[in-house]
């Protein structure tokens, strides 16, 4: 039984990793094409709202519709828009450049397939692995974005800086094909609903707010995600401008700058698979946001000839982020009748999505005001606080939901 679920992880992953990577190329492609054709910070954040707000707006009731529909076919389905959409804008820019607007449509549509897929695979998870191994998932997840998070910005750009964008976008297409025919290989059983569920959306959707609300703990770590979301997403954007303008270097060196947070990743979700039953979730989640916090908050100081230093704290500020997303995914999927899953995901999902379009639309005018060192300082200052509240109010919540919090 046991090498039968790991077998199938296997091969969802084994597909899954050529559309994350072809998907990250894209993503930093782009970023960099508006980086070296703007030069400016509030283009990139409109990019990034663009990226963000069409999840966070469909996420809020998408979840009634997954908990409905096939999971993998809402996967396969999904996959294979994001690809043609790709595959639209990859022609457009083999035929010339296309104007900003056009850019942010597709980044828009984009994002819309994408509020289907990552629930759909979270909910999925729980009916293939079993619930003690839900931590260790989580690490082997973290590794397959990590690794993709390495190669893809190093791929992308040469990509990018051999031909055009256009030839990445089309990579991209590649990459959701071969995924697609991996799931095929694989059978998802779908969770029948509860007797007392009726067939209706208010309905259905009022039964997921109400299991989401009943579990305190999963509350409390939503609205830290919601405030952490808010001045952490926006870095993932002003990465690349970071290199660009505060230590002048080019896009080779912004590459790296990537593939070291993804290395970091990597090792931080070979660690958590390994140690993933020796503390508590909270533990893990706490400390992570300490370490995520203090490297955003180095990185705000450091001068323009301190690049390696970045470099080294891009590290751990990776190897920091699956000791938060992984057991905070493992604690949803613990707390949940499957049959919920999709709502709860999405009801989440939703919440961190809303927070990152906050904090892109803040960090556009402060960056072009006062450089992009200002949001690395404080947004690692808040980081901090916030892990520290978070370890405070748990400490206190531990007596009322145990099997939550400790991850049992």
């Amino acid at each position: 039984m046991q090498l039968k679920w790991q077998k199938t992880f296997a091969i969802i992953f084994s597909g899954q990793i050529f559309s994350i990577l072809t998907s990250s190329m894209v993503q930093f492609s782009v970023i960099w094409h508006l980086t070296q054709t703007s030069g400016s910070a509030s283009v990139l954040m409109i990019a990034g709202l663009a990226g963000f707000l069409p999840q966070a707006v469909l996420g809020s009731f998408i979840g009634v519709w997954l908990d409905r529909w096939n999971r993998k076919l809402t996967m396969i389905i999904a996959d294979s828009a994001i690809a043609f959409f790709s595959l639209v804008l990859g022609v457009y820019f083999f035929f010339g450049e296309p104007s900003l607007a056009f850019v942010y449509v597709i980044l828009m549509v984009r994002s819309a397939a994408s509020a289907f897929h990552g629930p759909s695979f979270q909910a999925a998870i729980p009916l293939l692995a079993p619930a003690d191994q839900l931590t260790r998932v989580a690490g082997w997840q973290q590794m397959v974005y990590s690794f993709s998070s390495i190669i893809g910005p190093a791929l992308g750009i040469a990509v990018y800086s051999a031909t055009s964008l256009g030839a990445v976008l089309l990579l991209d297409v590649a990459g959701a094909l071969i995924a697609n025919v991996m799931l095929l290989f694989i059978k998802i059983h779908q969770p029948k609903p509860e007797a007392t569920q009726a067939p209706s959306f208010i309905k259905e959707f009022k039964l997921g707010w109400d299991a989401f609300i009943q579990v305190k703990p999963v509350i409390v770590i939503t609205l830290a995600t919601a405030i952490f979301s808010t001045v952490f997403m926006p870095l993932a954007t002003l990465f690349p401008y970071m290199t660009l303008s505060h230590f002048g270097r080019g896009g080779y060196s912004a590459s790296i700058v990537e593939a070291i947070f993804g290395i970091g990743m990597i090792a931080g979700g070979v660690l958590l698979s390994v140690v993933a039953s020796k503390w508590k979730d909270i533990t893990y989640m706490s400390l992570s946001l300490a370490v995520i916090g203090l490297t955003c908050l180095l990185s705000g100081v450091f001068n323009k000839e301190a690049f390696i230093l970045f470099v080294i704290v891009s590290f751990f500020m990776g190897a920091a982020a699956p000791f938060f997303h992984g057991p905070y995914m493992a604690m949803i999927q613990r707390a949940f009748d499957p049959s919920m899953l999709g709502r709860v995901i999405s009801l989440v999902t939703s919440v961190m999505m809303f927070s990152s379009p906050i904090g892109l639309a803040l960090a556009g005018p402060v960056v072009d005001k006062y450089g992009v060192q200002a949001w690395f300082f404080w947004s690692g200052l808040v980081i901090i606080l916030t892990s520290a509240v978070l370890f405070a109010l748990f400490q206190r919540m531990r007596v009322e939901q145990p099997a939550v919090l400790e991850g049992e």
